[in-house]
């Protein structure tokens, strides 16, 4: 693959639209007892069945889960070479049935230690932290509820190991870990487990590219005022304050707010008291870096805080995450990765529904902006009504079907157009987006009907072909079960459950995986199983189109029409599940239609 502008080229000059799922949700936590990943995202011996299950539902890019406590959990420089031997061989099986990843080093508010996933314990414990103790003191919810897991972000654990791991020289110049400033170290661990994963994987050619880091956060980085809460993640429930956060960590007990649906905004209805026991989560000899730094201090037996803004300005200017720290990171992370393998894509992701750093031409190239969006109130909510839904950005209600398609799409096309205006027009592709399974009180499980969620993902990927964008939907779980879900957090995204695919008629769709030209529109009318699709044809390129039209849809021999200038050679191939249209020489615009007889 090559990148030409905002398009995604194969070798004979097609123009790709990639088409996929992560996989899978349950790699963020270890298969077995001893904490091994081998065996995620799925035994070796299924692997052949889940990748020709995928490959014949067209859905054949994907989005590889891959953490870093996977390949370095037993410690710093302590490689899993028996995971990574595994991954090998699950690429080489990939590659049989032409399915193409990209590794995704993910990570969920920090770790498994801090309520999500990633990073290994040692990274904590290197810091003088005490995980038991977590909980306790307020410092993260190492087992949240369901969907509560991303408050996280706005806890003292995770937030911050990400202020240290992105900013450590500057805002905590004295922490060191081995003679080096905790940013270094942490980030020098990072990127030497990920390249060394490289080159053991390198030579597989199922490898189309790689991710820097699933949803960076930029932990305590620009927060103007640390007394206060600002930007939560999810805005109800216990919301400490930065301040609050740290004083607790160190061992003080904090009265903290609760708060609840209010309108226009929202209103604390309560209080919680963090840390009754005046535990600290710092062994003998460590304390909070921030203490250390002189963002706060002790005075007459209280913790006070003493610079509110301290995370707000960096060199006399306000402090930009993504320009000065995820930015440069992202950089080395590319050009160290790129001595293992030049031709590699890198997929650069930001905060979801949030910014992403600029990129021009002084930047590393053949990279794509893989951004997030998910429809948060369904998300949180666990509800989906396809009349009524909430722009939880404008806090506004969206009444009617058409209106809230329409919300769907032009979020996207937000996107799109941030992409054109900051980073060079480069491709966009959709990481993630997707819908809980266990919707409306989980009633498809005791009724077996997934029309709400057909609907759901539908008007997903009705926006998707809208916007031409390449997409993975969040997820496919081989073991997931209608008691366990995902196995991650209460989370029930998959669309494979218990042996079965779930609410097929939301996400098997034509589409086209590879244009001989440039794509104009395209758009499937899942209630008629009509299928249209417009392009301009590059006369010099001799490969064909391809249209993925699986016969479950259009039949063995489905209606098609293709106007254009002169009359080109097709040919339907109801085995392979593909359409293919040469252009023999045709320059112009084409339209196909097709429809089930």
């Amino acid at each position: 693959m090559k990148i030409q502008g905002r398009y995604i080229l194969d070798d004979t000059g097609r123009t790709l639209m990639l088409k996929g799922v992560n996989l899978g949700g349950s790699s963020k936590i270890p298969f077995t007892e001893d904490a091994s990943f081998t065996g995620r995202p799925f035994p070796p011996e299924e692997a052949a069945g889940h990748f020709e299950r995928l490959s014949r539902r067209g859905l054949t890019f994907l989005r590889l889960v891959v953490t870093w406590e996977a390949i370095e959990g037993q410690g710093p420089g302590i490689y899993d070479e028996t995971y990574l031997e595994y991954l090998r061989k699950l690429l080489l099986e990939a590659e049989k049935w032409g399915i193409s990843v990209f590794i995704d080093p993910h990570q969920d508010v920090w770790s498994r230690w801090t309520g999500g996933d990633g990073a290994p314990l040692w990274t904590l414990e290197k810091l003088g932290m005490i995980p038991e103790n977590f909980d306790a003191a307020g410092a993260a919810m190492s087992k949240p509820a369901s969907m509560m897991w991303a408050a996280n972000y706005n806890r003292y654990a995770a937030a911050t190991l990400f202020t240290l791991f992105w900013g450590g020289k500057t805002f905590a110049p004295d922490t060191h870990i081995e003679d080096k400033n905790v940013q270094d170290w942490l980030q020098e661990r990072y990127i030497a487990a990920f390249r060394h994963c490289f080159r053991r994987l390198k030579g597989c050619r199922a490898i189309a590219g790689w991710g820097i880091m699933n949803e960076p956060h930029y932990g305590f980085i620009g927060h103007g005022d640390l007394g206060a809460v600002e930007g939560p993640v999810i805005p109800l429930g216990v919301q400490p304050s930065p301040f609050q956060t740290m004083s607790a960590a160190s061992g003080f007990a904090v009265r903290v707010p609760v708060y609840g649906v209010g309108f226009p905004n929202y209103r604390i209805t309560g209080h919680k008291v963090f840390n009754p026991e005046g535990l600290s989560i710092f062994t003998e000899g460590f304390s909070c870096p921030w203490k250390t730094a002189g963002v706060w201090t002790i005075e007459n037996d209280r913790p006070k805080l003493v610079q509110p803004g301290y995370f707000s300005r960096i060199h006399g200017k306000p402090a930009d995450f993504y320009e000065d720290f995820y930015k440069p990171f992202a950089r080395r992370f590319i050009e160290r990765m790129r001595e293992v393998n030049e031709a590699s894509l890198f997929f650069i992701e930001g905060i979801p529904n949030g910014r992403h750093p600029s990129w021009g031409a002084g930047d590393p190239g053949n990279t794509v902006n893989a951004f997030h969006k998910y429809d948060g109130f369904t998300l949180f909510t666990k509800t989906f009504r396809s009349w009524f839904n909430v722009d939880a950005g404008r806090i506004r209600p969206i009444f009617g079907r058409k209106n809230i398609a329409a919300f769907y799409k032009n979020t996207l096309a937000e996107d799109l157009r941030w992409t054109r205006e900051n980073m060079g027009d480069m491709p966009c592709f959709l990481g993630e987006f997707g819908v809980p399974f266990d919707l409306n009180g989980r009633r498809s499980f005791k009724t077996g009907n997934y029309a709400a969620q057909e609907e759901a993902l539908s008007m997903y990927y009705d926006a998707i072909d809208a916007n031409l964008l390449h997409s993975t939907l969040w997820n496919y779980t081989a073991d997931n079960t209608n008691a366990e879900g995902d196995r991650w957090n209460a989370e029930d995204l998959s669309i494979f459950s218990q042996g079965k695919e779930r609410a097929l008629a939301g996400w098997l769709r034509p589409y086209a995986p590879a244009t001989a030209g440039t794509p104009l529109s395209l758009s499937w009318d899942r209630k008629r199983g009509c299928f249209r699709y417009r392009y301009r044809s590059d006369p010099k390129i001799t490969a064909p189109t391809e249209i993925f039209a699986p016969p479950e849809l259009f039949g063995e021999d489905p209606e098609i029409e293709l106007e254009a200038g002169s009359p080109l050679r097709r040919e339907y191939r109801p085995a392979e599940r593909r359409l293919f249209i040469w252009n023999e020489g045709y320059d112009g615009e084409l339209e196909l239609r097709v429809n089930k007889k």
